[in-house]
């Protein structure tokens, strides 16, 4: 397994946690018939470098990762091993697979987010800020599905208004610096996007954005739970439990080119009550009963 985030943080201990549970509920335990081997990359793209050329090397039967630029790493070493995926967005578009009803190579798994998501999180994040005009994508620019993020949320702000424009971060030291620039002019909001990068340093981009009064929106629930103002994802528990799904079909000999992609079917919107209330907003109530979890 490479999971493009930090080895102690929680969230995705839990996320692992739950794809272990699955693959034991289909009979593999750890030890026994399964032997996990795991690197744990945060959002190094030269750790993802040497994980992706060190799982290689050890030749496993499958490999679980997490995050486009894992797999970007993976795929230009491997077109044999079988790979499932998770938490990455636009693998057709980032030419990963040939197609999403037949990915047709080693290549198959559970998508988070498509680029029309993109149009949503700005839509949603004007409903709980009216106010806000001018809108920064927070993006990783290498990453082809974040760009692909911008691009709708471009097209989607022609005819409401508002103007978008990219906020571009390689590494750590670019958040605080990129969000302080965008906050000096007036109602400006933000959209994270999905990346190792921004979910790694998830509390650096909500405090800041708390500070500089920037209303955002994240893309996992667990932004919100940790002060983000408002979330609008996936599911990421039934995401993995799927993924495990795979996995237990491939370990049993099923080809992953012949297993479609799968797209997200559930998402969760959650608000922080109390980060709306720090920034002086209302939640129109509206919003509220669509809600699925509003954290106080």
């Amino acid at each position: 397994m490479i999971m493009g985030f930090a080895e102690d943080d929680e969230v995705w201990q839990a996320y692992l946690a739950t794809f272990r549970q699955r693959l034991q509920d289909f009979g593999w335990t750890d030890g026994r018939n399964i032997r996990f081997d795991y690197r744990f990359t945060g959002e190094s793209t030269e750790r993802m470098r040497l994980a992706a050329a060190e799982m290689v090397a050890i030749a496993p039967d499958v490999i679980f990762l997490s995050t486009n630029p894992v797999l970007s790493a993976l795929s230009q070493l491997t077109r044999t091993i079988p790979i499932v995926f998770t938490w990455v967005s636009d693998s057709v578009g980032s030419g990963y697979i040939a197609s999403l009803a037949r990915p047709a190579g080693n290549i198959t798994g559970f998508h988070n987010f498509e680029p029309t998501l993109g149009g949503k999180w700005l839509g949603i994040l004007k409903e709980i800020a009216p106010a806000v005009t001018r809108i920064g994508i927070v993006h990783v620019p290498e990453i082809t599905a974040n760009v692909a993020f911008l691009r709708v949320a471009e097209a989607a702000s022609t005819s409401s208004g508002i103007t978008v424009s990219g906020a571009g971060v390689r590494n750590a030291d670019d958040i605080e610096r990129v969000l302080n620039e965008f906050a000096r002019e007036q109602n400006a909001g933000l959209i994270v996007t999905p990346s190792p990068l921004t979910a790694t340093r998830r509390d650096v981009i909500i405090e800041t954005a708390a500070r500089l009064r920037l209303p955002a929106i994240y893309p996992f629930r667990f932004y919100a739970v940790s002060g983000g103002l408002i979330s609008y994802g996936i599911d990421q528990t039934e995401l993995v439990r799927e993924a495990a799904s795979y996995v237990d079909r491939i370990l049993r000999g099923a080809n992953p080119g012949e297993l479609p992609v799968q797209l997200p079917t559930k998402y969760q919107l959650v608000i922080n009550i109390n980060t709306a209330r720090m920034l002086g907003l209302t939640v129109p109530s509206s919003m509220q009963l669509l809600a699925d979890e509003m954290i106080e």
